[in-house]
């Protein structure tokens, strides 16, 4: 017994493991076992403490309410570009930009614009109400503002003025008014929060050409729109020329009648 108290290391710990007293490692098992199901009963009541308080308390968001914000808010409009605004970059002048919106409801849309920069960008439309299906080409506009102190210029870049693109269900067709929007706030959804995005004019880009074509378009209908309906009935003479050839008519034997009267007498 000496020699195997002397030994030191990876043995002596060994050996002073093994040399326990056998009714000290089961009085440590059986405390620890008694520990263990002590702290299962406590938690065991603790849960059904929690169970009886939310059935007399009972959480003010439900499930469904809970699993309905979490699902992404479907969107009534369509927007091409979706989530930027290209403008030409040219300082010190007006620029345009365009953006398609489309309604892919059932029902009537309004959309309405809103800016960081009103006082240098405006829309046309600022807003409208579009048809199921029915889509339209906004055009903005924007003043580029020259760089200070020879900064360079943020060409491809992204600036801080954005654009957010706001939409509102309505019953069937109507006028637009801005103040649909106020009266049924609870009702509005942030479609977009647009970015403005500054394009090289003369560098051809797919961006660029898709801009330009889309400008073309919405000056071609809102060339359409100024136009008056064309009549696709049977032309029918105006009521005015009918008028003057009837007094006409009507005086040349007004004429005859006085002449022939004076022959007689």
């Amino acid at each position: 017994m000496a020699l195997e108290s002397d030994k030191t290391g990876s043995d002596g710990k060994v050996w002073s493991f093994c040399s326990m007293p056998f009714w000290q490692t089961t009085h440590a098992s059986s405390s620890s076992s008694s520990t263990s199901s002590m702290h299962n009963s406590v938690h065991h009541q603790s849960q059904i403490l929690q169970s009886l308080d939310r059935s007399t308390h009972p959480p003010s968001t439900t499930v469904s309410s809970v699993a309905k914000s979490l699902l992404p808010t479907r969107r009534r409009l369509r927007l091409d570009p979706p989530n930027k605004l290209y403008f030409p970059y040219e300082p010190g002048k007006q620029v345009r930009s365009a953006i398609a919106i489309k309604n892919t409801c059932k029902s009537h849309v309004a959309f309405k614009f809103q800016t960081t920069a009103p006082k240098s960008c405006y829309m046309r439309p600022p807003g409208g109400i579009l048809a199921p299906g029915e889509s339209i080409i906004a055009t903005v506009f924007k003043f580029v503002e020259p760089p200070e102190n020879n900064e360079k210029p943020i060409v491809d870049q992204k600036s801080r003025v954005k654009f957010k693109i706001m939409s509102l269900k309505v019953k069937g067709e109507m006028d637009y008014v801005p103040e649909l929007f106020d009266e049924q706030r609870d009702h509005v959804a942030v479609e977009q929060i647009l970015r403005v995005v500054f394009l090289e004019p003369e560098r051809p880009t797919p961006a660029m050409d898709k801009l330009k074509r889309q400008l073309a378009e919405a000056e071609a209908a809102l060339e359409a729109r100024k136009k008056p309906p064309e009549e696709t009935g049977p032309r029918v003479a105006g009521e005015g020329l009918v008028i003057d050839e009837w007094k006409e008519r009507r005086e040349r034997y007004l004429a005859r009648q006085q002449v022939e009267v004076v022959d007689s007498v």
